[in-house]
């Protein structure tokens, strides 16, 4: 009962994270069924198709088998003979062996669940316990397992059965027939029989892999509290987001507090980037960037601007471009030097402009010198 209550909350779909993890304990998407298919699908269109080179290696086998001359007599050699005589069909067997190879590995590939993971193999105490397999046995997906199991060998057994009492009349006049045209008769039957169950099983594999895929997305769900949990683990939780970016910006402050106490004005974007400049005619042939920095550096200088008085203008374009071309310590770029000079001249005479109620100058920014967030060119 309480398992069931514990199902019955878990209503969220699974997150990558606990996908990625089943994966790694070995818990994957299988199907049995998809395997069976895929091989016996692949064998029987070999056999449909190299059922006459399969045929005439045969033949040749037990031609060569039974018959000897004097010198097998005289030289026999049991080890030699029977290498001969495998020789002659190895070709065809070493195929399909490696045609079914192949198809079993590519059952578990088309799923996804292909790959060794020793977590798999770890020991593990509860398969131990007899209740666990009991339940395991007799619960809900042991009772599925025998269903499918049921129906299938119904269905493949009736349908063999089927085809092979429609060709009983074919088969009573293969004895007035000679053995070449009765043995082509029988191999004939056979493949289409091959061929029917082989069709049969894909549909069984098509039916089962979204079965599968159910019934593991079912057994992966987690709980909002799950997801909560989880999210904490991988994000952390908000107290020690909070801590950590206070210690991002206190770093940055300490780096950055000389520089900005001898900036001019600071530009920001107007959060999430900073830029602090300096002009002093008598040392700066040109405007130099003291600091600049995005996310809490951002935030950490705007702070300390306002610590010190030093005016901060937003102005988004010109903040992204000084920000990727400009190192700290380094005079701007000539591209920008009139936009940089026109907020300038209005901060040198920025008590008069604020008397005047003037507002701050607008500017134009290269299109090369564009630039989005992420530091690509803007269109």
């Amino acid at each position: 009962m309480a398992a069931d209550q514990d199902q019955d909350q878990k209503t969220e779909a699974p997150t990558p994270k606990r996908k990625r993890e089943a994966m790694e304990n070995g818990d994957v998407l299988q199907s049995r069924e998809l395997g069976t298919a895929l091989v016996i699908i692949v064998g029987a269109a070999w056999i449909a198709l190299a059922g006459p080179m399969i045929m005439s290696s045969l033949q040749s086998m037990v031609t060569d088998g039974l018959s000897f001359g004097n010198a097998d007599v005289a030289d026999f050699d049991p080890g030699r003979v029977i290498l001969r005589l495998l020789g002659a069909v190895a070709l065809p067997v070493l195929i399909l062996f490696a045609l079914t190879l192949a198809a079993a590995v590519a059952a578990p590939a088309a799923l996804g669940s292909l790959g060794f993971r020793s977590k798999a193999f770890a020991f593990k105490g509860n398969k131990l316990n007899p209740l666990t397999g009991v339940k395991r046995m007799f619960g809900l997906q042991g009772l599925i397992e025998l269903v499918k199991s049921i129906a299938k060998v119904a269905l493949l057994g009736g349908v063999g059965a089927w085809l092979i009492f429609s060709q009983t009349r074919n088969m009573v006049g293969l004895s007035s027939q000679e053995i070449g045209p009765a043995l082509a008769n029988v191999g004939h039957v056979f493949t289409i029989t091959v061929l029917v169950m082989a069709g049969l099983l894909a549909v069984i594999a098509l039916i089962d892999v979204p079965a599968q895929i159910f019934q593991r997305m079912r057994r992966l769900r987690m709980s909002k509290q799950d997801v909560k949990d989880e999210h904490k683990q991988t994000e952390g939780s908000p107290e020690l987001k909070a801590a950590l970016r206070s210690r991002q910006i206190q770093t940055a402050r300490n780096s950055a507090r000389k520089a900005i106490s001898e900036a001019t004005v600071v530009l920001t974007n107007p959060t999430h980037f900073a830029v602090a400049l300096r002009y002093k005619p008598e040392i700066d042939a040109a405007p130099v960037v003291l600091a600049k920095g995005r996310g809490a550096t951002a935030e950490a200088i705007r702070e300390l601007a306002g610590e010190h008085e030093v005016p901060m203008l937003s102005y988004p374009q010109l903040t992204r471009a000084l920000y990727y071309t400009s190192r700290p310590g380094q005079i701007i770029r000539e591209d920008l030097y009139i936009a940089v000079a026109t907020i300038l001249a209005f901060v040198f005479n920025l008590d008069q402009a604020l008397s005047s109620g003037q507002a701050q100058p607008e500017i134009e920014v290269p299109a090369r010198m564009r630039f989005d967030a992420s530091g690509l060119p803007e269109a």
